[in-house]
């Protein structure tokens, strides 16, 4: 009915009639695009007369011309099936605020179509586009509005169609409020589902962000539903990271239970061949050499996933000395924010350095809390070489190893520095004396000379951090401030 002039008109016509209002001009039940459905129906407008003097702004006459016959001069069919809706719309309006819209009607190949058939965007997305959804959310909390009077809600149900929608026709703004409701949402248990939504929409800051919710929270991560669901590159990307809070072993178990969701969505029977096949290349980022031989017997040597002769290297690997090279990473998974830190206390490199079994030592001190993660040491003055090593981090006073690692390196004869990595990063307290050590078996090796008493490391972010060498006194294969090895501490602040 007609609203008199100056007159007030009821809610739902003050919102231009709302979803349920114009819904009920179209026909109900019928799948969009599909042969048989009822054609669509002319544009009926109902007469009313001076309804722009009820809006006292021009914000409010765009806000009421929202999803309403009023004016309008196109149709969208939205969706498919039972949740198909017929839109109006305004094209001024849409052309205004998008530029896909904008080149839809005015472009060079622009349509001259009445309705527009978009069977891939669902209807309260599409809406929430227009302008505001009308539908009640669990979450009604987040409200932005676009094209109509730049306001929309966003609710959890909707959030990722309507990021969809806002990416293919092309509203930045709305893109951004979308990601932004996104990581004011983001926990643990749902950071794997939103990673892979990130990965999916191209969204580096969502994805970047999540990564760091399961740095953080890696077990209270991979325990969530949402873990089993992702992709194959997902989980490797995953993987691939340093930075995860999670001992090997358990993310192992993880990995296989992964495996086998997987076996099921690709609807093969759940056996070993099937999941090595599903795994692929993950099963080379999981980092066996970090696990302890007891966690490595009881899960990943009983799985089936390595094959017989993987599983006696690794075995050698933590049994043995010389240990024989394993394919797999053993550079420990820090979970430490921010960027790693060397520092090198020598000036310069001279030849021969032996070795006879005495662990070359060093005390020192800092200044500020930082975590080691491992040595760079000097290799053979012979040209390319294996050495064994057995590093350690103790704390002077107590005479307690905080730290060690078993392990090897292989260097290429130069003079440089080869890293040698503890499993877990270690502690260090400021103005408490340490002890670095390292017992290596090998060739005569490169050793360091015109060593430096105090080192000040300044990070990117003006921190500095100040480390203080003393000579190490007793069982020691020579090293001091002034030459030796363990020329380089790796660490982070």
């Amino acid at each position: 009915m007609a609203a008199a002039a100056g007159a007030s008109l009821p809610e739902e016509e003050e919102e231009g009639g709302g979803g349920a209002a114009a819904a009920s001009n179209f026909p109900a039940g019928k799948a969009v695009g599909v042969p048989g459905s009822l054609p669509p129906p002319p544009f009926h407008r109902e007469p009313m007369y001076n309804w722009q003097a009820t809006k006292s702004s021009l914000k409010e006459r765009f806000a009421f011309l929202f999803n309403h016959e009023l004016l309008s001069d196109v149709r969208f069919a939205v969706g498919k099936g039972r949740q198909a809706q017929r839109i109006p719309a305004h094209k001024f309006v849409l052309a205004a605020g998008s530029a896909v819209f904008d080149a839809m009607f005015n472009g060079g190949m622009a349509t001259t179509s009445a309705e527009i058939e978009l069977p891939d965007v669902e209807a309260a997305a599409f809406l929430a586009l227009l302008r505001e959804l009308r539908t009640g959310y669990r979450l009604n909390i987040h409200k932005k509005r676009f094209l109509y009077s730049d306001e929309v809600q966003i609710g959890p149900e909707t959030v990722m169609t309507t990021l969809y929608t806002a990416k293919k026709y092309a509203v930045p703004a709305l893109e951004a409020h979308c990601v932004e409701f996104l990581t004011k949402h983001l926990r643990a248990d749902n950071a794997f589902m939103l990673l892979t939504q990130a990965r999916l929409f191209d969204e580096p800051q969502l994805a970047s962000l999540c990564l760091d919710t399961i740095d953080k929270s890696t077990m209270d991560a991979i325990n969530a539903e949402g873990f089993t669901d992702i992709d194959i590159d997902t989980l490797c990307a995953v993987l691939e990271r340093d930075t995860l809070s999670i001992r090997e072993s358990r993310l192992f178990g993880a990995v296989v239970r992964w495996a086998e969701a997987e076996c099921q969505r690709q609807q093969l029977p759940i056996s070993v061949e099937n999941k090595q096949k599903v795994l692929g290349k993950a099963i080379s980022l999981i980092r066996f050499p970090l696990m302890t031989i007891e966690e490595f017997a009881a899960g990943p040597a009983q799985s089936g996933i390595l094959s017989d002769r993987e599983v006696v290297n690794l075995f050698l690997h933590f049994t043995v000395n010389p240990k024989p090279r394993v394919e797999y990473i053993d550079r420990p998974r820090c979970c430490l924010r921010g960027k790693e830190c060397i520092i090198n206390r020598f000036q310069q490199v001279e030849s021969r350095w032996g070795y006879s079994g005495t662990s070359d030592r060093i005390r020192f001190t800092v200044n500020r809390r930082i975590s080691i993660v491992g040595f760079g040491l000097y290799g053979s003055i012979h040209g390319p070489t294996d050495y064994q090593v057995n590093i350690q981090i103790i704390e002077y006073e107590k005479n307690q190893t905080l730290g060690q690692n078993d392990t090897g390196f292989s260097c290429d004869g130069t003079p440089n520095t080869f890293r040698v990595m503890f499993k877990e990063p270690i502690e260090i307290l400021p103005n408490i004396c340490y002890t670095a050590c390292a017992t290596l078996k090998g060739p005569d090796s490169h050793y360091g000379t015109k060593g430096l008493k105090k080192i000040i490391h300044e990070s990117s972010t003006s921190s500095k951090t100040c480390f203080f060498f003393f000579s190490c006194p007793g069982n020691n294969n020579g090293t001091s401030v002034e030459d030796g090895q363990i020329p380089e501490i790796i660490f982070y602040t």
